[in-house]
């Protein structure tokens, strides 16, 4: 069976302790914590004392989110990577999560790949005096300013190397930005999510459409998994729906429950 992850966002009501018990009950591996919910990150909790608890529980937090809009490079997102970094090493995350730029601004040729440049070779040595890895996620949306897996992975070879960055695949983001090509190799997490609204055109899909992955799912998530794994990918997959009926479940962890049981049942590792 692959390893399972939990992203707060699926459960976005959760105190991080609640989640990290869902997270056991569920056998999952582990969490992705986030610092743009509507509670404050940890419940305000020192970074330190969700370090012992995770530890305690033998789970580990494979990701902390998030930097927004990393590629538009200031002081104060500078600002923000350094207080994320610090933030991760104190509650033993693996890696932080940047966001790039979602408004249908700095699209254009030459402009995002110059923006993103220099933003990758600005954080390289915040990750590397840190011992972290960043994970730079494309967003699918056509107002965003990073679609592209390969220029994502272009402008990382330009300027850094693969222990200081790797991408997010996230089988929503990939169906929206058509397909294409998959990088195993380069992936530091999988975003899981379906979306099952049979009367949506692939550009009307939003982020409040995406759902658990069962047998109604429109976005080929097996077909993307097996691909991945078929490639080399054994790193986690993680559950990120944004569905307020997600949200509102009376019982999320049996609905989880379901969707990892199907997804296994379909994958072979």
């Amino acid at each position: 069976m692959p390893d399972f992850v939990i992203n707060h966002m699926t459960m976005p009501h959760l105190p991080w302790r609640d989640l990290l018990a869902a997270s056991v009950e569920l056998g999952c591996i582990g969490v992705e914590f986030r610092n743009d919910l509507q509670t404050p990150l940890y419940s305000g909790e020192p970074p330190e004392v969700v370090a012992a608890e995770v530890r305690r529980q033998k789970l580990r937090i494979v990701g902390l989110s998030q930097v927004y809009p990393f590629n538009t490079w200031t002081d104060a997102i500078a600002e923000e990577v350094t207080s994320l970094v610090a933030t991760a090493k104190a509650s033993g995350a693996e890696t932080i999560s940047l966001i790039p730029r979602n408004d249908d601004t700095q699209k254009g040729n030459g402009e995002r790949q110059s923006n993103l440049r220099l933003a990758l070779r600005e954080i390289c040595p915040v990750l590397e005096e840190a011992g972290m890895t960043a994970l730079v996620e494309p967003l699918g949306f056509e107002r965003s300013s990073l679609r592209s897996k390969v220029e994502c992975i272009e402008a990382i070879e330009a300027v850094a190397s693969r222990n200081q960055f790797l991408i997010v695949h996230d089988t929503f983001h990939h169906f929206l930005a058509g397909g294409g090509e998959i990088f195993p190799a380069w992936t530091g997490i999988v975003h899981v999510s379906g979306v099952v609204d049979q009367g949506l055109q692939p550009n009307e899909m939003e982020d409040e459409h995406r759902v658990l992955v069962d047998g109604l799912d429109r976005l080929g998530n097996i077909e993307q998994i097996a691909a991945l794994i078929e490639g080399g990918y054994r790193g986690p997959l993680s559950f990120e729906c944004f569905s307020p009926r997600i949200h509102a479940l009376p019982n999320p962890v049996a609905e989880i429950r379901r969707s990892i049981d199907f997804i296994s049942s379909q994958i072979q590792v």
